[in-house]
């Protein structure tokens, strides 16, 4: 016989006390990736700068940012090509075509490291 529970109600009980959480079937959320560091005002790709250049630098120099070379060399650059180096580091190539020669301008982290002419 084994059907005789068929007609009692089931007092207190639903669907969902005893039910197993719910699966979530979507991918892990990824946290969000750390705040950008504050370098102030860098060059975008098409030379300009991304904010106000504060006027500190009084020559080029190693350590100078990059929208202070903009200023003291006083006209756009030729190019200028933004990467980031395989540590996260910002790296930016900045040219300059002179007369009679071409001068690149090398940056790391917003910082003028090292000059090639």
């Amino acid at each position: 016989m084994g059907l005789g529970l068929i007609g009692l109600p089931l007092a207190g009980c639903s669907s969902t006390d005893r039910a197993a959480p719910p699966v979530n079937l979507a991918a892990p959320v990824k946290p969000p990736p750390p705040p950008a560091p504050s370098w102030g005002p860098v060059l975008a790709q098409d030379g300009t700068c991304t904010g106000s250049v504060p006027a500190t630098a009084t020559e080029i120099a190693p350590g100078i940012p990059e929208c202070e070379l903009v200023r003291l060399k006083g006209k756009p650059p030729t190019d200028v090509l933004v990467g980031e180096s395989g540590r996260g580091q910002r790296e930016v190539q900045v040219l300059y075509t002179e007369p009679g020669a071409k001068e690149l301008y090398f940056f790391v982290n917003n910082r003028l490291d090292r000059i090639v002419k």
